[in-house]
């Protein structure tokens, strides 16, 4: 909470000043039942049994005092009005500033990390917990300065009214505080528990938004209804067991509160009857005892809040406290081989989570310029080396150099320039077509058609009545998979990028569009390295080099030609898919 309670420091002068509106509000509704009680013992009490009495004097004094009741009413009015619109506006503007933060460390994470938490988690985090947290801001600065306030100053007032009473009261106000920190101490990690099974009810929600259409294609509509439920009962559960705990603070707080009132009036009678006090104190005392209760039960109210954005704030703090991963090293450590070809991985052998490898001693050499094949089994590390290349993750053994330099050694921004990627599970946000494809970047008009013409999509993109102005759902789902995958290529050559990644992008085209795709990326991107993972041999037999991947090792490498001779694990994806032919 630490981490969390550091950003109202900008709001301090704000704060303060609500806070000192708070108190004096809080201070006239105080004195509401003093002045009644005044009014009733003082003024009222005296003219028992008294026949000569000045009325239009009396009159005078009740309403002096009424009026005096009056303006305390409205300052409290007013003045909590005002306190709580401003605890309103600060606590809006902490909660957008932690959730533009948390927004910022998740685009920050690395693959890896973000491996770790998980996206539903992420997604958990940046929408529950800061509302969470950005309720009990609100929710302290309403009531955290009024409830003990209250409490304190009406048991202060109280004792100076009848001590005798005030004893009494106070009395269960010991059993009370016990009662509440119990609940909540155990309260606090049940309420944690729920926020993980939040974690996994959206996990389910969006895997099945995402796959809807295979769900349905698939019949799985009630598999997919039954993991649901099973996540949401375990939800109801956990909340259930959270809420029932911090559910018994209300009604003890109300059983002790009663005792004591009850025990107030009984003492409050016998020492009205023995004129040890008068009746207008009696009035107050309950007053205030009502005070009391509510102040009391706005800190119970206070705790439940409390243990909810305690442990989202933890669970925000986790993630804003995430040491930067994938840190630009020292060319010291890593030092440069300025004789090194352009791109040269280098005995790279990787694992995810530094458990079992997925790639060993990975080595090859590209100039600039050139063009790389990657093909192999489903599984076989194909898309690892590409991200390894793009260092999304960092290699558990080797080197991997781009231009003599180890990328280790290159800043996350200048590397990630080089770079024009169309990857296998990219995405289309819901905007036009021209947006998706200049994605907020700086290209002009003609670069963009260009590019579309090159990822041959210009086609199917003038077709539309609205041209490059058509608007795209999210995830690009009133596109065909082909049209999607030219969209994304598209937008990796729009940048003109040094180094151009595609990972599996044209699996779904036809052979005369992925022919006519590659003929025009060999032209128009020629001064571009491309670097290509695939499982059609067509989509790389056109490569400077090819690479054949067999469970995370190089079985083979060299040019088409060459590996339907010397390969036979090529020739045999060679014959299976194209029966040995050469497709142009």
């Amino acid at each position: 909470m630490k981490k969390i309670l550091a950003y109202l420091k900008p709001y301090g002068v704000s704060m303060t000043v609500s806070y000192t509106v708070k108190i004096l509000a809080t201070m006239a509704e105080l004195a509401l039942p003093y002045i009644l009680s005044y009014i009733i013992d003082y003024i009222i009490r005296p003219l028992e049994g008294q026949t000569d009495v000045d009325t239009k004097a009396v009159i005078n004094r009740i309403v002096l005092w009424s009026v005096l009741m009056m303006f305390c009413a409205a300052v409290a009015v007013v003045g909590n009005i005002t306190a709580n619109r401003m605890a309103a506006k600060v606590s809006k503007s902490v909660a957008g500033e932690i959730r533009s933060d948390l927004f910022k460390r998740t685009m920050a994470l690395s693959p890896a990390q973000t491996d770790h938490y998980t996206v539903a988690s992420l997604e958990s985090r940046l929408t529950t917990d800061t509302y969470n947290i950005h309720h009990f801001m609100n929710v302290v600065q309403r009531m955290g300065i009024r409830a003990p306030i209250m409490l304190i100053g009406g048991l202060i007032i109280t004792a100076t009214l009848d001590p005798v009473l005030t004893g009494v009261m106070a009395c269960v106000l010991p059993f009370i505080f016990l009662a509440v920190y119990g609940i909540s101490v155990k309260g606090l990690p049940l309420f944690r528990e729920t926020q993980k099974a939040v974690d996994g009810m959206v996990k389910v929600v969006r895997e099945d938004a995402q796959g809807i259409r295979v769900i349905k294609a698939l019949s799985r509509k009630q598999y997919e209804s039954d993991r649901y439920d099973t996540a949401n009962r375990n939800l109801a559960a956990k909340e259930k067991k959270a809420n029932i705990t911090m559910a018994a603070a209300n009604p003890v707080m109300n059983f002790f509160m009663n005792l004591g009132l009850t025990a107030v009036v009984f003492a409050g009678a016998i020492r009205v009857n023995s004129d040890l006090t008068e009746p207008g104190k009696i009035v107050a005392f309950i007053q205030y005892f009502t005070l009391i209760s509510m102040a009391m039960l706005a800190i119970s109210r206070l705790f439940v809040i409390f243990s909810k954005a305690s442990a989202s704030a933890g669970r925000v703090a986790e993630v804003l406290d995430t040491p930067a991963d994938l840190e630009v090293k020292k060319e010291t450590d890593y030092p440069a081989q300025i004789t090194k070809p352009f791109i040269c991985f280098d005995k790279v052998s990787f694992a995810y989570n530094n458990t079992k490898n997925v790639l060993h001693d990975i080595s090859f050499t590209l100039e600039k310029g050139q063009s790389l094949g990657i093909i192999g089994a489903t599984g076989s590390g194909k898309t690892t080396i590409l991200a390894l290349l793009m260092r999304l993750y960092d290699v558990t053994e080797g080197n991997v150099y781009i231009d003599g330099k180890d990328i280790r050694t290159i800043p996350a921004d200048k590397l990630h320039t080089m770079f024009g990627a169309a990857m296998q599970n990219d995405f289309i946000f819901a905007g036009k077509i021209n947006e998706n494809i200049k994605f907020f970047r700086d290209i002009s008009d003609e670069e963009m058609h260009s590019a579309a013409k090159t990822a041959q999509a210009d086609g199917f993109i003038l077709g539309f009545e609205e041209g490059y102005e058509r608007e795209l759902t999210s995830k690009g789902n009133n596109l065909s998979g082909g049209q999607r995958q030219r969209t994304f290529i598209s937008r990796a050559v729009a940048g003109k990028p040094q180094i151009l990644v595609l990972d599996d992008s044209s699996s779904a085209l036809d052979y005369r569009t992925d022919s006519a795709l590659r003929k025009a990326l060999k032209t128009d991107t020629a001064g571009s390295t491309t670097v290509i993972a695939a499982q059609r041999v067509s989509s790389v037999m056109s490569c400077d080099k090819i690479i054949v991947l067999s469970e995370g090792r190089i079985s083979a490498m060299g040019t088409h030609e060459y590996l339907l001779e010397a390969s036979e694990e090529y020739r045999d994806i060679s014959n299976s898919q194209m029966g040995g032919a050469v497709l142009d």
